[in-house]
């Protein structure tokens, strides 16, 4: 089992940028992949970047491609997603997530474990 913390939310303007992170308890981070989903007020929870358990395959959701990055270093049990260019549209609260897999899930219900949220806000 694997407990989640996020942090690194918060409100930046339009264009600016942010860095989330996500905090894994345990000593078995590495056998976890790990995703980023966000969900806007009154819409439903969308994938965002996934990476694979050596951090060695990502994919992302077309809406944040060339502007996030997902990476994350096992020996210090924490992944992180640089969020640059950041848009309006892009505020929503943003959730980490791990699976025991060796794919890349972009798929929420494939997740079993879930952190609580970090608010991200971006103003025009």
């Amino acid at each position: 089992q694997v407990q989640l913390v996020e942090s690194g939310g918060g409100l930046v303007q339009a264009g600016g940028s942010l860095r989330l992170s996500c905090a894994a308890s345990g000593r078995t981070f590495s056998s976890y992949a790990m995703g980023w989903f966000r969900q806007a007020p009154g819409q439903e929870r969308e994938f965002v970047a996934a990476v694979s358990r050596n951090g060695g395959n990502t994919r992302y959701a077309d809406s944040v491609k060339g502007r996030f990055t997902i990476f994350r270093e096992n020996a210090k049990n924490t992944m992180y997603l640089q969020m640059n260019s950041l848009k309006p549209e892009d505020t929503a609260v943003y959730y980490c997530a791990a699976d025991r897999t060796t794919l890349v899930i972009t798929i929420p219900e494939k997740y079993d474990y879930w952190g609580q949220g970090t608010q991200v806000t971006v103003s025009s």
